[in-house]
């Protein structure tokens, strides 16, 4: 652990003692984390690095993005969304309640500092959070008892390494996608087949474009709805009654009958269940929205995956040579805690806390997760009432301590005078 001699030698910034927790992160998680402290009466430091709250939707999301899920299950803790909000609200619409919700509870993140480390002080029992602010490079270290980590599971884009690809040309992440309104008429190679990647290539077919999806391994294609009802709502449904392996069979059994047969197309099902599968490795089923039309029409392409890049095109493989003009990786996000918590032993190397659902929300000295149960705006919310409240009560807890001390100790003197 860290020694408070070693930091007062080498830190020369500023320093800020916080009589509460710090939270890393203004984005849902860490907002209903401040919202749940704020109705306590509990003070805290909110940190975010962009400018704004929730910045992977507000800055790295497309346009046509609505949440997957029905809104009630998106919802923050203490506050519901506009009565007047469609059963999937758009990506706009969500970034509105979003920061509804930091005006309704007061909420003002510290914008533009980013967390450089963070490491427990055993000496002195506290945390040390040091910081760099955009705009002048300052450097700040804030002293606390609680660090919340709420940089969430997708603070990182994850760029995977394909032979040729600097070469090739016009290459993107999924992250700065907005529309396939600059690829009319050409031929793009999306990269990854889960929801994002589904979604990027029917808006690319929407606007003429050309995709070619590649699909390198199984995966759970689910309807959205089924018999008008959400899938995800029926799932959470017959989990209350029923195990997960019946509740994953009654899903595929389903989705068979609605979507038929999709491994001529080439896209084949896990042998394990999607909700198993999600809760064992954290892999989300993909819900359809539209794009398996334009498979079974063609206008998507189904390809394997890739050997390497050349100019102007891809060798797949299964030997193929497919000519291409873009490339749109929708190669997903990774947590980035493990490059700023130092000296920790509660998250794994991939930045996810080492105690599966619903238990890895608290760590030891003062440490909590917000945000990384793979489950979504549901999950994230379910931790962050428990971390707000288990603050609280500690918080409380010392706050009347410190003040029957203070009594005590005026008492003292007032007996001595």
């Amino acid at each position: 652990m860290a020694d408070a001699s070693e930091h007062d030698e080498l830190f020369a910034g500023r320093r800020i003692l916080v009589n509460g927790p710090v939270i890393v992160g203004a984005g849902p998680s860490g907002l209903a984390v401040a919202a749940g402290l704020q109705q306590q009466g509990v003070p805290f430091i909110i940190l975010e690095r962009a400018s704004c709250i929730a910045s992977l939707w507000q800055n790295r999301t497309y346009d046509r993005l609505k949440l997957h899920l029905p809104r009630q299950f998106c919802e923050l803790p203490y506050f519901p969304f506009p009565k007047e909000f469609p059963e999937y609200p758009t990506k706009n619409q969500f970034i509105d309640y979003l920061e509804s919700y930091a005006k309704h509870f007061k909420i003002i993140p510290r914008f533009n500092e980013s967390v450089q480390s963070a490491k427990y002080d055993q000496k002195c029992g506290s945390w040390r959070i040091k910081t760099v602010v955009a705009s002048d490079n300052s450097e700040i270290e804030y002293i606390c008892s609680w660090l919340v980590a709420a940089t969430g599971e997708n603070a990182e884009k994850v760029v995977p390494e394909f032979e040729g690809l600097q070469d090739f040309g016009e290459v993107m992440h999924v992250c700065d996608y907005k529309s396939g309104e600059a690829y009319e008429g050409k031929r793009v190679l999306v990269a990854g087949c889960g929801n994002s990647g589904m979604e990027v290539s029917l808006d690319l077919c929407n606007y003429n474009a050309m995709p070619s999806m590649v699909v390198r391994s199984s995966v759970h294609v689910l309807p959205r709805e089924i018999l008008g009802l959400s899938t995800f709502q029926l799932a959470v449904s017959f989990m209350k009654w029923l195990p997960v392996w019946l509740v994953d069979k009654i899903l595929v059994t389903a989705t068979r009958l609605i979507l038929g047969n999709l491994e001529k197309y080439g896209i084949k099902r896990p042998s394990t269940g999607p909700l198993e599968l999600k809760n064992t490795e954290g892999k989300t089923p993909v819900l359809d929205i539209g794009t398996l039309d334009k498979i079974r029409s063609g206008k998507i392409r189904i390809v394997p995956g890739i050997k390497k890049f050349f100019r102007g095109g891809v060798e797949l493989e299964n030997g193929e040579f497919l000519e291409i003009d873009s490339v749109i990786l929708a190669t997903g996000y990774r947590s980035n805690v493990p490059s700023w918590l130092k000296e920790n032993e509660f998250f794994s190397v991939d930045g996810f806390p080492k105690t599966p659902f619903p238990n890895g929300w608290k760590g030891k000295a003062g440490l909590y997760a917000v945000g990384f149960t793979r489950r979504g705006l549901s999950g994230a919310s379910f931790d962050a009432i428990r971390v707000s409240k288990d603050i609280g009560q500690i918080w409380k807890q010392e706050l009347k301590q410190k003040n029957q001390g203070a009594l005590s100790l005026a008492n003292r003197r007032t007996c001595k005078s």
